[in-house]
């Protein structure tokens, strides 16, 4: 079995899978540390994220740093119109146990929805978990509205 991670995002409050959503996959460094805030910086770069291509993975081979460095920014993406991205965020020689961080920005797509609470609560979710198998799956969901949230390890 080659491991992959995925995700996909659910906007409760309409009941549809939420589109266009942007998401940052962060590194953080080997399973078990602390990790570091990321840099505000690299949220920006988010309005202009587009689905991951299907060659994504290729890319992330050389992209990922070294166990114990900083947290990096592995990718942006956007969700598509099945609240999925197009490829998995991480799969074959790219999943590496280590610490993660997920970064969903909510508060624009609530906005671009026009709903009326967006940007009074919610912005950006970030999880954080770990992958301690390389050759697991690890599916990440959220389920959102503009006032709440939940996420489990889905299969």
């Amino acid at each position: 079995m080659s491991g992959k991670l995925s995700t996909h995002v659910l906007d409760i409050a309409s009941g549809h899978p939420a589109a266009g959503v942007a998401i940052e996959l962060w590194y953080l460094g080997p399973a078990g540390t602390t990790a570091a805030p990321a840099p505000a910086a690299a949220s920006e770069a988010l309005a202009s994220a587009a689905p991951a291509p299907a060659a994504a993975s290729e890319a992330l081979a050389s992209a990922a740093p070294a166990p114990g460095s900083e947290p990096h920014l592995l990718l942006t993406v956007r969700t598509n119109s099945d609240g999925r991205t197009d490829a998995p965020l991480l799969s074959g020689a790219d999943m590496r146990p280590g610490r993660y961080r997920l970064v969903f920005t909510v508060g624009q797509y609530f906005a671009e929805q026009k709903h009326p609470d967006a940007g009074v609560f919610l912005d950006k979710i970030p999880i954080e978990f770990q992958m301690a198998d390389a050759e697991a799956g690890y599916h990440v969901p959220l389920l959102v509205s503009p006032w709440a949230y939940s996420t489990y390890r889905g299969s």
